[in-house]
């Protein structure tokens, strides 16, 4: 049963603020009289020679992705001091994010439906996925295994990635690199307090490249917050009041990373747990049960090397993982929800540019599901304990050749064949053709195609009472079209538009089961999206950058319908640089989301975002002290919630601001 959850939010600015703050960044590129400052920030040039090894498994120049991808730095990450990579992701164009006080979602081009666990972006980390196999989830919140004070950079491909990454890659992947021993080169302590969820955190970490070429990086973080009090309506329910002391939350995470030449060793985990004030899947509100819980513990092997005078590249990897989510929720009496995945794999891959004019890839990755149980437990009445063991695995081949045509034309050609056990054997090919007209222009025309079977909890969740499984449910395909051109003006300006269209079939969403009358994850209707990002970044000597972008994105089902939680316009400003005093640096970012599609029908307002974040390290060698404000301006908003809430919509943080210290010897 749904209901409509009360509407109170502000009036917020429409289309008008959006380009406002486009011509904003684009007026910003003309002549700064800032002062000249010897910071450890990059040029324009340094950021755009910066490569790319996530679109194609193999190191690329920015301009020759078959893409239009974006870089986010280390540089940017302390000088805006986000703690997530959700909060990284969303200063780019076309991304959008939605918070239901237990996950944070990411969402991309127009769609990120409720709930949905971001299982159609994949996420890896030095190249190794972290999406699990039981639910497909893209962590991106706090429950990302890797404190983001570990993160050199950020690498967003969007787009479909099925051609190379297979399964999760719809709309685009994320690949964080870290740190290396070299980097850090020394010991780090660091910790923060913000206010007023009462948030808590530390980090120690330890990195050191030997004489005898050993790189060793470790690290170890945690955190702990209260969260906030605010007011529920419960609607059907017929209980509201304040959720007191339900919205806590607390973190640890462990990295180590070891390295040797053509030899390199990833260890990763996270422990998150957190409380849930807004009663989800319509369990009793108000009501303290144990908080849940998202457990990773990510492990690869990584060989790669150069034969043949360096024109044979050969890769090889083995990994695995491990995911356990923990949940209890009331009933009337307590139920727990438990979810276990394990899996391994291996991964093969030879780059050669042997035959002239061309790079050719050739690759094979092979994932055994060893285990993707789900359980529904009577704490109560153990009788009524319903087991849903399961395992499975996934193949796939794939091949590549990025193709120099004749002088400034590249053609990239790429398909990728995967086999799984649930859907048997699909394709997923994709091709590029990217013409750098002149040293300042290029022109990308794109096409692609990925796929994403359904996943276990999708497939095979039947708890008797509620939801039943689906054996038979496909899995979807999404076709994209895009065209992509990028323009420098001088050495510090550069300008991106990007129009595209996509078209997903077979969508899974949650329906009714005609026989029983019980919900089921079933394939749903056509979706269709048209979209336009432009954007431009611009740079000084002194160390200051602006970026800013503007995205419009139209995306509804074949019948007319649009999408849930699919703002149409986005706006975003980053502006970062140094202050004439105390050796202060400043992050400032603007934010605007316009109204999206609730469960009932309703639009929630739009909202401006303003978060601020000033740094100093010049106080004392090694010292570096921080003050962030988020929701400056403390605007009220709330965000669509799914459709197992007993809201129609979530509310979400006002201001909040956060002392940090860091030391490095």
């Amino acid at each position: 049963m749904r209901f409509s959850a009360r509407n109170s939010h502000p009036t917020a600015p429409t289309l008008p603020l959006a380009t406002l703050m486009l011509a904003v960044a684009l007026a910003a590129a003309g002549p700064a009289g800032a002062q000249e400052t010897d910071l450890t920030t990059l040029s324009l040039e340094q950021l755009l020679q910066i490569p790319v090894v996530g679109a194609s498994k193999y190191e690329q120049k920015q301009s020759e992705v078959a893409a239009a991808v974006s870089v986010i730095t280390r540089q940017e990450i302390r000088a805006f001091g986000w703690r997530t990579l959700a909060e990284a992701l969303s200063s780019l164009p076309g991304v959008h994010t939605t918070n239901d006080r237990q996950y944070t979602y990411f969402g991309t081009r127009g769609f990120g439906l409720p709930g949905d666990l971001t299982a159609r972006v994949l996420i890896t980390v030095n190249g190794n996925r972290v999406n699990d196999p039981t639910y497909d989830g893209g962590p991106a919140g706090r429950e990302f295994p890797l404190d983001m004070d570990l993160v050199e950079r950020i690498e967003f491909i969007p787009g479909p990635g099925g051609a190379v990454y297979g399964q999760n890659a719809m709309f685009g992947v994320v690949n964080v690199i870290t740190r290396t021993g070299a980097e850090v080169n020394g010991a780090e302590l660091a910790t923060a307090y913000q206010s007023p969820q009462a948030g808590r955190e530390g980090r120690a970490s330890w990195g050191k490249r030997f004489d005898n070429g050993v790189d060793v990086l470790a690290s170890v973080s945690g955190m702990r917050a209260r969260g906030e009090d605010l007011f529920f309506d419960f609607g059907a329910a017929g209980v509201s009041g304040v959720a007191a002391g339900l919205d806590g939350e607390r973190d640890q995470e462990f990295f180590a990373r070891l390295a040797r030449g053509p030899w390199s060793f990833d260890f990763m985990y996270g422990d998150r747990s957190k409380s849930d004030p807004t009663a989800g899947f319509f369990s009793d509100p108000l009501v303290p049960v144990r908080p849940a819980g998202d457990g990773y513990t990510l492990a690869q092997v990584h060989y790669q090397n150069a034969f043949a005078a360096d024109t044979v590249q050969v890769s090889a990897r083995l990994f695995t993982g491990r995911y356990r989510y923990r949940s209890t929720l009331s009933y009337d009496t307590l139920f727990s929800f438990p979810a276990d995945g394990d899996w391994r794999g291996t991964e093969w891959r030879m780059v050669s540019t042997a035959v002239a004019h061309h790079r050719l890839m050739g690759g094979i990755e092979a994932q055994d599901n060893v285990r993707t149980d789900q359980a529904i437990l009577d704490l109560a009445h153990p009788a009524n304990n319903v087991e849903l063991p399961n395992s499975g695995y996934r193949v796939g081949l794939y091949a590549q050749d990025e193709w120099h045509i004749a002088g400034p034309l590249v053609a990239t050609l790429g398909v990728r064949v995967d086999r799984n056990d649930a859907t048997g054997t699909h394709a997923s090919p994709r091709g590029a053709l990217i013409w750098q007209a002149t040293p300042a222009t290029a022109f990308k025309a794109l096409a692609g195609r990925a796929y994403r079977a359904p996943n276990v909890y999708e497939r095979d969740y039947d708890d008797v009472l509620a939801q039943v499984r689906n054996p038979a449910l496909n899995g979807e395909r999404i076709d994209t079209l895009e065209m992509v051109t990028d323009h420098r003006v001088g050495p510090s300006l550069a300008l991106r538009g990007s129009v595209y269209q996509w078209t997903m079939r077979d969508i899974v969403i949650l329906g009714v089961d005609p026989t029983s009358g019980l919900t089921q994850y079933q394939s749903g209707e056509k979706v269709r999206a048209r979209g336009l990002e432009l954007s431009a970044d611009k740079t000084w000597g002194s160390g200051s950058r602006l970026r800013g972008s503007v995205s419009l994105q139209d995306a509804s089902y074949a019948s007319g319908g649009g999408l849930l939680n699919s703002p149409r316009v986005l706006g975003k400003v980053n502006l970062s640089g140094p202050l004439p005093w105390a050796g202060l640096h400043a992050g400032y970012e603007l934010r605007y989301d316009s109204p999206r599609l609730s469960v009932d029908g309703s639009h929630l307002e739009g909202f401006a975002l303003s978060n601020l974040h000033v740094s100093t390290d010049a106080l004392a060698k090694g010292l570096e002290l921080s003050l962030g404000l988020d929701n400056l301006l403390d605007t009220r908003y709330a965000q669509p919630a799914a459709g197992t809430n007993w809201q129609n919509a979530i509310q979400q943080d006002g201001r909040s601001i956060r002392l940090g210290v860091g030391y490095r010897f």
